[in-house]
């Protein structure tokens, strides 16, 4: 046997060590209720799934198959005997998965081998967080995420590549990534929502909807200060909060689809950017742990992902045509439009379109979609909203509106 040999053996034994220190740890290996095995028969099983890697890689195969399939007899007829007054197999499952991490070790796959031990250990250690965490997820949750496993693995490659139609914009799986891109950023936000709960306050809970929608936290805020007379500042907060997470979730989105134009988009939105964040710390201390809203409903569903995909479609086929016509010039009066109605549209139609085009045009056409979409938000809360609450967030967003306008103007 080489030295690496002599390794693979050693980390598939300590590995089954390690598995059977957490199952006597646990209480499983002793009792009247014990299970398959403690630390020995853990050790023994990892050093004869590292030697049956062993042995299939030197020649031996029949052999190794031989100690293999004896160990897995004696793990399952352990399971027999111990599913008489109880039907948790997690220790034999466990077993199995030693023997196998123990085989790739012993093969040569130290690194496969060993993560696999160190996962299993972990799963095994956090039982009563992963119950707890389980057992708090919702239908609601568990629809929305069950959605999302569906439009990422049985959508998506029933899609055909394309390029389709004029100007060779419609590329139906590469629209459907983007899709899942922009519900998967709405998706996270809400999650963590849900996760940190409505203990946490009112700005919390703008910052973390401005993942999803800034516009709806700014509709759902202004509703709410009818309302709630002593919560207006932190509703305020909110949803000024929300609107400075909006410009990072376009920076982030810019960063990701088309670097050079989120490196062209910094400047125009580094001072709004500042100014909504230090609003929002100012009046973080005004935030009461007892406020709360309504929560805004889940992102995912294939109705609003079919509309999404729809709209950025048709965003695509409005900018190019744009382009294909009147130059990129004309670019900066279709995103003010735009930006009042969907600013992901916005920015995923030009953040594909200005490949290798007037970089300088396109991020001036981007920050009036995003100046739009902050006076949009600014008369929604001016109308809607009551007392203080449409005084500060009428001062805030237009604070945050003239530094987009003078950066517009200076550069």
């Amino acid at each position: 046997m080489s030295l690496l040999d002599v390794a693979g053996v050693l980390v598939a034994t300590l590995g089954g060590a390690a598995i059977g220190v957490e199952r006597e740890w646990s209480g499983h290996a002793s009792g009247p209720r014990a299970r398959f095995g403690g630390i020995r028969t853990f050790t023994l099983l990892g050093a004869l799934g590292g030697l049956a890697g062993w042995l299939s890689m030197s020649g031996l195969l029949p052999l190794a198959v031989v100690v293999l399939a004896a160990s897995s007899a004696i793990v399952v007829v352990g399971y027999i005997a111990a599913s008489r007054t109880s039907v948790d197999a997690t220790t034999e499952v466990a077993a199995i998965v030693v023997l196998a991490a123990g085989t790739l070790s012993g093969a040569g796959h130290l690194v496969p081998g060993s993560a696999l031990i160190t996962a299993t250990a972990l799963l095994l250690v956090e039982k009563t967080r992963l119950h707890t965490l389980v057992s708090s997820i919702d239908d609601q949750s568990l629809r929305a995420s069950v959605r999302f496993a569906a439009m990422a693995c049985v959508i998506l490659p029933l899609l055909p590549p394309g390029p389709y139609g004029p100007y060779d914009v419609v590329k139906p799986r590469e629209l459907w990534v983007l899709v899942l891109f922009f519900s998967g950023l709405s998706f996270v936000g809400w999650i963590l929502k849900r996760v940190i709960g409505p203990s946490q306050g009112v700005i919390l809970s703008g910052l973390l909807g401005g993942i999803v929608s800034s516009t709806s936290v700014a509709l759902t805020f202004a509703r709410e200060s009818r309302e709630s007379e002593g919560a207006r500042v932190p509703l305020a907060a909110g949803v000024v909060g929300a609107s400075t997470v909006m410009l990072l979730r376009v920076a982030i989105a810019c960063a990701v689809l088309n670097r050079p134009l989120a490196i062209a988009l910094l400047p125009y939105i580094a001072a709004a950017f500042a100014v909504g964040a230090v609003i929002t710390l100012i009046a973080w201390r005004t935030n009461t742990p007892t406020d709360d809203v309504a929560a805004l409903d889940s992102p995912l569903r294939i109705g609003s992902a079919l509309q999404m995909a729809a709209l950025f479609q048709v965003v695509l086929l409005v900018t190019a045509f744009v382009k294909s016509r009147w130059g990129s010039g004309a670019l900066v009066a279709t995103s003010a439009i735009i930006g009042l109605t969907d600013l992901d549209a916005l920015t995923l139609s030009l953040a594909r379109g200005s490949m290798g085009d007037d970089v300088h045009a396109t991020t001036v056409a981007l920050v009036t979609g995003i100046l739009s979409n902050t006076l949009l938000k600014l008369v929604v809360a001016g109308t809607v909203g009551r007392g203080r609450f449409r005084l500060m967030t009428a001062g805030a967003l237009g604070a945050v509106a003239v530094a987009m306008g003078l950066m517009l103007v200076l550069r």
